[in-house]
């Protein structure tokens, strides 16, 4: 049943994330245009609409329900204690498809070596509250600092150790920093309002999306291959051939011969196609996937 209202309105995070976000929604089938002048993008499904909001920002609005549902990390829900549902993990980003970090970090000569030695500090961070949430469990008391930007300059003279997010913790190394710790691991969570996810109908068009989004996620990395082998080889051949769940094994017209399918890690083509062509193998076939649906 269609609800009297049948528009999910989803945001969409602005900054770092878009362009990563809209790839995977044309992945997904799904086609977001964004223009520079406007923050409403376009999105081929006309019972969608969508919002470009800073990720910082995606939960409380989603928890107030001004939008439906959005897509944002971890760390920002945890941030900004947002009450809302986390439906489904996302992990992808801006670098690449694989979690990100709030770490604690210092100048390389600095004396702290764990978070008891913040004592008293100061510390600079754009993550205030989860920040001190991670003292408080520690039992540390030091004097947490909003940062409006270039936060691994500000050790040593404006901050004993930040709190910031990295990914290869490249930048930390370039500004002579060490990582102590690591406050949070954090992925991109797709949100749901908690009164939005009990709406049938919104529900099921988010589930549908959802899935989609996921399967393109799950295909990442991966490729299709085809292959036919001889009835005397096929035991070989399947010893050496890893796959998703297990390879399709089906008979060819010709007797004592069988056609292979499977799902293989592209990163592992180069070495395996030698050795089933040693075995026996031929009329081996490499297929893209665009998306895995369990």
């Amino acid at each position: 049943m269609t609800s009297a209202n049948s528009i999910l309105k989803l945001g969409i995070p602005a900054g770092s994330l878009q362009e990563a976000t809209g790839k995977l929604f044309e992945q997904a089938g799904y086609k977001i245009q964004f223009s520079s002048r406007s923050y409403y993008p376009t999105i081929d499904d006309d019972q969608m609409e969508c919002l470009l909001i800073r990720a910082q920002e995606m939960a409380r609005y989603v928890e107030s329900g001004v939008i439906d549902a959005g897509l944002t990390g971890h760390d920002w829900v945890t941030e900004s204690r947002a009450s809302v549902e986390e439906v489904a993990e996302l992990v992808f980003s801006k670098v690449s498809r694989r979690p990100v970090r709030w770490v604690l970090a210092v100048p390389n000569d600095s004396s702290i070596q764990s978070v008891k030695d913040l004592q008293g500090k100061r510390i600079a961070t754009e993550a205030v509250n989860l920040t001190k949430d991670y003292l408080a469990r520690h039992g540390v008391q030091a004097i947490v600092e909003f940062s409006w930007g270039a936060t691994e300059v500000k050790p040593p003279r404006l901050a004993d150790a930040i709190v910031e997010i990295t990914e290869t913790g490249s930048s930390l190394r370039a500004n002579n920093l060490r990582i102590v710790e690591t406050v949070l691991q954090s992925t991109t969570r797709f949100i749901v309002n908690k009164d939005s996810w009990r709406d049938p109908w919104k529900k099921s068009k988010i589930q549908n999306l959802v899935t989609m989004l996921q399967g393109v996620l799950e295909a990442d990395g991966k490729v299709a291959m085809m292959l036919n082998v001889e009835k005397k080889n096929l035991a070989q051949v399947l010893g050496v051939l890893p796959a998703l769940e297990r390879p399709t094994v089906s008979s060819l017209a010709e007797d004592e011969w069988f056609a292979v399918n499977t799902i293989i890690d592209e990163r592992i083509v180069r070495d395996l196609v030698p050795k089933l062509k040693a075995m026996g193998a031929c009329g081996i076939v490499e297929m893209p996937i665009n998306k895995i649906i369990p």
